[in-house]
């Protein structure tokens, strides 16, 4: 038994290996991964590259060989989330695997989204499939966490990410000019990356005027994530680069207005009665965005804390640069766990909630 449970834990490892190679793409659907064993030999491997498109059981089940598919009905199937068991994009995963005779299924963790939520696990169950549950879960919910945090929490993940200087500053004072750099040229890849892997990115209107960002991914190979700009009284010139209709971008104001901008960029009312992030957070889920990441300025972010709108923040900090004076950076909120790192000379601080 405790043989079994190893080659399980060997197997399942490999699965998460596999949805890796999903990471920004997937979304909205979760990454994941399959793999198909017999008699202690992988003849079958898959994940589900990108959304719309086949998902890891059905790409694990083609991958088998033509020789070897009269193996399909004594082996086992790792996946590491519930097979799905309703139409969309795709059919169901569930039945495939009904359909191919496989005997045993082991799955990492169960499937949140309430159009599947154990219904996978009952359907296979039904048709008399061996079915194992809960393997490697803390590591397949780390893994899918915005995923998770939608369908659990009804919001998106939500990551707050800055840099500061030494003495705790993200930016000098100005009125005008480049803003401070703090980050190098090596970070700046890793700055890129973390915006690859979320759906959506998110400046407040101070920002939007003195950086002047673009928001899109030039460092790091993947898509652009949906840019969000909060202009609560239409104070933005139609020349700034959020504008440029390079990406679809949505702006937040109190007051839509007709004809001010191309077909890329979509106006959402917000109003100024209740908070602004809670109703940024709430047209995103309803949007089914999966992940946000919010890349300031200091009072955006600071109402984001404020708020416990947030799961994860990074700060990087050049240790060899301080300014005496300028804009403060983001007051933490108490009660967190930090990790730390080094990249490219810069550390890299990750705070989360404390369980």
């Amino acid at each position: 038994m405790n043989s079994m449970k190893q080659c399980d834990d060997i197997y399942m490892r490999r699965c998460l290996q596999l949805a890796a190679n999903g990471a920004g793409s997937t979304s909205p659907n979760p990454m994941v991964g399959a793999v198909i064993v017999c008699d202690g030999r992988i003849i079958g491997e898959g994940y589900h590259i990108r959304a719309g498109e086949p998902h890891a059981e059905v790409n694990a089940v083609r991958s088998v060989a033509e020789c070897d598919k009269h193996l399909l009905k004594k082996s086992t199937m790792y996946v590491s989330l519930e097979p799905c068991s309703h139409f969309g994009k795709t059919p169901p995963c569930c039945d495939l695997i009904i359909s191919c005779g496989i005997p045993r299924v082991v799955i990492g963790t169960t499937d949140s989204n309430s159009q599947v939520n154990g219904n996978g696990i009952k359907r296979m169950k039904a048709a008399g499939i061996d079915v194992t549950v809960g393997l490697l879960s803390d590591e397949l919910f780390r893994l899918n966490r915005s995923f998770f945090t939608l369908h659990g929490s009804s919001r998106p993940y939500i990551t707050l990410k800055w840099a500061e200087t030494q003495d705790g500053f993200i930016d000098t004072l100005r009125t005008e000019g480049d803003a401070l750099k703090i980050s190098n040229s090596g970070s700046m890849l890793a700055v890129h990356k973390l915006r690859a892997e979320h759906d959506a990115i998110l400046v407040g209107t101070r920002t939007a005027l003195s950086d002047n960002p673009s928001l899109t991914l030039r460092h790091w190979a993947g898509r652009t994530p949906l840019r969000l700009v909060i202009d609560r009284k239409n104070v933005l010139p139609t020349t700034v680069k959020l504008f440029d209709g390079s990406a679809p971008t949505v702006v937040y104001t109190m007051n839509p207005v007709n004809g001010k901008f191309s077909e890329n960029i979509e106006q959402v009312r917000i109003t100024g009665e209740r908070s602004v992030a809670l109703q940024i957070v709430e047209h995103l889920a309803s949007r089914n965005i999966n992940s946000l990441l919010v890349e300031g300025g200091a009072y955006t972010l600071q109402r984001f804390i404020d708020e416990a709108l947030w799961d994860e923040i990074r700060v990087e900090r050049n240790p060899r640069l301080t300014v005496g004076d300028g804009v403060k950076s983001p007051i933490l909120p108490e009660g967190v766990k930090m990790e730390r790192s080094l990249c490219f000379g810069n550390e890299i601080f990750c705070f989360t909630p404390l369980k």
